[in-house]
């Protein structure tokens, strides 16, 4: 019986132990979801530029408007520029896009580049 108190006493100065523990390893869990979350707008942003290319061209073969099919392509909160280049029997639309930071300030991630080509339907 005596193992049993002494057991017993350890355990009740052990407590608020874990709830430390947890405190200590939140930042980095907060981090990892960051870099996450980060990563995921990295991709997400190069599908958009594609998606921006490809509307663009298509829109320029047909002598419609680039930058305005280009930019209504991608989400709002986006900011996108194109420019087309000709090609004679082709056209080519170059789309970029800033990729947003997920801490506004914090890291400069560049920019999102995807370029298409589609022939000019005379």
């Amino acid at each position: 019986m005596p193992y049993t108190r002494r057991r017993g006493r350890a355990r009740r100065g052990d407590r608020g132990q874990v709830a430390l523990e947890y405190l200590g390893f939140l930042p980095l869990l907060l981090l990892v979801a960051l870099a996450a979350v980060q990563l995921g707008i990295i991709a997400y942003t190069a599908q958009q530029a594609g998606t921006a290319a490809r509307a663009g061209a298509r829109s320029a073969s047909l002598d419609g408007d680039t930058q305005g099919d280009c930019g209504r392509a991608v989400s709002s909160w986006l900011d996108v520029s194109c420019a087309e280049a000709g090609l004679g029997d082709e056209v080519r639309v170059t789309a970029e896009i800033t990729i947003p930071s997920v801490v506004p300030g914090i890291g400069d991630f560049g920019t999102a580049r995807k370029t298409a080509t589609m022939p000019v339907d005379h």
